[in-house]
């Protein structure tokens, strides 16, 4: 039985890739240094944004003063342009929907910084309740540590690991999953590749939000 669905936010309930590898651009040539394609942020997201800018500039300038400099210029654009281009995946609302006709509770657990977390959170899925919207903040451990997972499960009072699926798109979410004790779902319509989700044994990999809903359904 399924009573808690825990999702990430980016490559999960929206795709973000677009607005997340402007930003990082932005704040790249704001600091002098080359654009990276668009194509490789896939690749470069999901730990959180200071490993992202970590990972887009050259392994030369790598530096604490560099990645803050690039924070600095990235939020500055991020806030203004973060839903220019984002959206939900198709049937990503149909989904939430069951979920809540269903009564299952619903959270986000994510490696995006707090405040853009909530921001995207409240703009595009404002009509559902979430018992938590967790992203990255200071003095946490990010993801793939459990203790993102076991804050939800607090605020879950009564829920179980046993009734707790995990859902996300990337092996870090796999992860995740793993370390929190919890059953995951990989994404296969997010950043990554079914390769990379599959090398974790998930509970189901899922080909679609659509396919996800039938799945989560069937289950409940």
């Amino acid at each position: 039985m399924i009573k808690l669905v825990i999702f990430d936010l980016d490559g999960t309930l929206l795709n973000t890739i677009e607005d997340l590898g402007n930003a990082v651009n932005y704040a790249l040539s704001e600091c002098g240094y080359p654009i990276v394609e668009m194509g490789r942020y896939n690749n470069l997201v999901g730990r959180g944004i200071m490993n992202l800018f970590r990972g887009a500039l050259p392994e030369n300038a790598r530096d604490e003063q560099t990645v803050l400099k690039m924070k600095e210029h990235f939020l500055k654009y991020y806030t203004e342009h973060n839903k220019d281009c984002t959206r939900p995946y198709d049937g990503i609302l149909p989904m939430l929907d069951m979920l809540k006709d269903n009564g299952v509770k619903l959270a986000v657990a994510s490696n995006k910084y707090q405040k853009g977390t909530e921001d995207l959170i409240n703009c595009f899925f404002g009509d559902y309740e979430f018992v938590s919207i967790l992203g990255q903040r200071e003095g946490f451990p990010i993801k793939p540590s459990p203790e993102i997972v076991n804050e939800v499960l607090k605020a879950s009072k009564g829920i179980s690991k046993e009734e707790t699926v995990y859902i996300g798109d990337s092996n870090v979410d796999m992860e995740t999953g793993i370390n929190a004790d919890v059953r995951t779902i990989g994404a296969l319509w997010g950043f990554r590749t079914k390769e990379e989700l599959a090398a974790y044994n998930p509970w189901h990999l899922s080909e679609s939000p659509i396919e996800l809903k039938e799945f989560l359904e069937n289950n409940l």
